[in-house]
Order: C-alpha cells, then sequence, then structure tokens
C-alpha cells in the first residue's frame, strides 16, 4: 500500500512543484540527494571515493519536453565528464533518456547521449543509460545496443528484475558483452509487465544476479536487501566467483554501514549519487522502494 501510495505521490505535479521549492522539502530530501548544484556533488563524490567507493553521478531530471531543456541537461553532463577527467575521480555518469529528449525526439535523444558517450571516452569514464517505466524499456535497450556498436566498452544500461521480460534481455545483452546494472524497480507496473509478489521479484534476482556474475561481462548488482547481499556471498565462494566480475551498487545515503563493509571484504562498490533541484520524484521512488525509509526521516529530521 506504502510502495503504490509513493509511487502515485512521485506524479504529483503540485506537490512536487511545492517540495522542489521549499526548504522544508530540500531538507527532507538531503538524505538522498547530494545537493543542488554540480560542485556539491562533485563534494559527496570526493569523499566517497576516499573510502575507496566508486561513484556513478547522476544530474536529477526527467520527462523533458523542450529541446533547450533536453541540451541544458547534456551541458551538466559535459561538466561532469570533464570533472572526472580533470580530479581523478573514481566515477562515471548515468542519464534518464527522458532528461535529454527521448519524449521529444528519440533521434534527438541518441544523438544527445551519442555525444556525452564520445566525451566519456576522452575522459576514461562511462556512460550508464538509466531505465525507466516500461514504455521506455525496448527503446533503451535498442539505443544502448546502437551506441556500444559505436563506443563498445564505453555505454551499459539497467534492467528490472521485476518485469518478466528481464531474463530475455539479460541474455541480449550478454551476447552483445553489455554491462548491466541489475536492480529490482522503481516504477509502477501491472501484473500484465511485472511480477506482483515481493517474494517473486526477489527470486527473479537472484537468479539473474548468478546469471551475470558468471557471464564474463563485468556487471552491477544494485541491492540493499542484506538477504542477497548474503546470497551473492555465499554463490561467490561457493562457486570460486572473482570478485572483479562484478560491484555492488548502492544508493547515497542508504545502508552505508554495508557499503563500507563489502568494500573492507574486498568487494567492488559503487554508490549512485544524485543531485539537482528536480529531486522530487527520485525522492519518492526511494520512499517507495523502502518504505522504511520514512521512519528513518521521521527519527533523524531533527537532529542536527
Amino acid at each position: 500500500m506504502l510502495r503504490s501510495l509513493f509511487i502515485a505521490l512521485s506524479q504529483n505535479k503540485r506537490l512536487r512543484a511545492f517540495s522542489e521549492r521549499s526548504v522544508l522539502g530540500r531538507r527532507m530530501s538531503g538524505r538522498f540527494v547530494a545537493g543542488m548544484t554540480v560542485e556539491e556533488a562533485l563534494s559527496a563524490c570526493e569523499q566517497v571515493n576516499r573510502e575507496g567507493i566508486a561513484v556513478s553521478l547522476d544530474s536529477l531530471g526527467e520527462s523533458v519536453t523542450v529541446e533547450a531543456e533536453a541540451r541544458a541537461s547534456a551541458d551538466i553532463y559535459h561538466r561532469l565528464l570533464d570533472a572526472i577527467a580533470e580530479r581523478k575521480l573514481n566515477a562515471n555518469v548515468s542519464v534518464k533518456l527522458s532528461q535529454v529528449g527521448m519524449d521529444i525526439d528519440p533521434l534527438l535523444a541518441e544523438q544527445i547521449v551519442g555525444e556525452m558517450v564520445a566525451h566519456a571516452v576522452e575522459a576514461d569514464s562511462f556512460v550508464r543509460i538509466d531505465m525507466e517505466g516500461t514504455p521506455y524499456t525496448e527503446a533503451t535497450i535498442a539505443m544502448t545496443e546502437r551506441l556500444y556498436g559505436r563506443f563498445p566498452e564505453r555505454v551499459g544500461t539497467v534492467l528490472q528484475a521485476y518485469l518478466y521480460r528481464t531474463a530475455a534481455d539479460a541474455e541480449r545483452l550478454l551476447v552483445e558483452g553489455i554491462r548491466i546494472r541489475l536492480c529490482k524497480g522503481a516504477y509502477k507496473e501491472g501484473p500484465d509487465h511485472a511480477y506482483p509478489s515481493k517474494a517473486d521479484v526477489d527470486a527473479n534476482y537472484v537468479e539473474l544476479m548468478k546469471r551475470l556474475v558468471t557471464s564474463g561481462v563485468f556487471c552491477g548488482i544494485a541491492t540493499h536487501d542484506e538477504v542477497i547481499v548474503d546470497a551473492m556471498r555465499r554463490f561467490v565462494q561457493e562457486q570460486g566467483v572473482d570478485k572483479a566480475a562484478f560491484e555492488f551498487q548502492m544508493l547515497y545515503g542508504v545502508r552505508r554501514d554495508l557499503q563500507r563493509r563489502l568494500a573492507a571484504e574486498g568487494f567492488g562498490v559503487r554508490v549512485y549519487i544524485p543531485f539537482g533541484t528536480e529531486w522530487y520524484p527520485y525522492f519518492m521512488r526511494r520512499l517507495a522502494e523502502r518504505p522504511a525509509n520514512v521512519l528513518f526521516l521521521a527519527k533523524n529530521f531533527f537532529k542536527n
């Protein structure tokens, strides 16, 4: 019930406008969002890197309907890629297609992301094309394939374990050598597209992650679920999987203790650091993914 509520709230334009402008809203989002500016995000990246943990930087924004806004979003990513190279950060970037014009013209979005990936080659970095709801799934995968053909090893995408189609999509991408970030999924999908029960999603996630880490293609296992993390630990040990075959990926501000523990155990860990003024949909989806975050925020809101 809470998951459905927060996903519905993530799409409420009036509440979004109020929250993103208010001091109260920004204070609440601060646990999961690294700030409003590029410099704040880079500072957070440097701090995480000092702990031996890699970073994926994400300038928040989605559902852009004006070309100038799509190009302005892209400009932020070019600034990030320049900073990654100049500051020698252990970082890459993650971008949503709807943020760079997919809803205006798919060719525009592909041009913009292609320029971004070309820049990532120069910066010795990598672009992750993030996944959105099912209307974008096939287009996102297909664009990733085309760009990978032009820029091998420099672009990858995200698959969501709650979708029925994901096992087939994973095989499709692995055959091509394309890196996958596996997550559970944070959008509202009906039973015609997605497993309706958490138990089924978790079971599919575990099956998929085992396939990915033994595929020979480097992948990201994106989860904060300690049961699943422990299952991966056991699988790695029992099957003799090289820890360098994958990395755990987690969100900024979530399970910092687990992030540090895994890094200390020799696992690769990458933290996804979002920033920007358009933080509201992302914030609400984090609450939808893990309603316990609501209690955490309530307990800590009045603490300095």
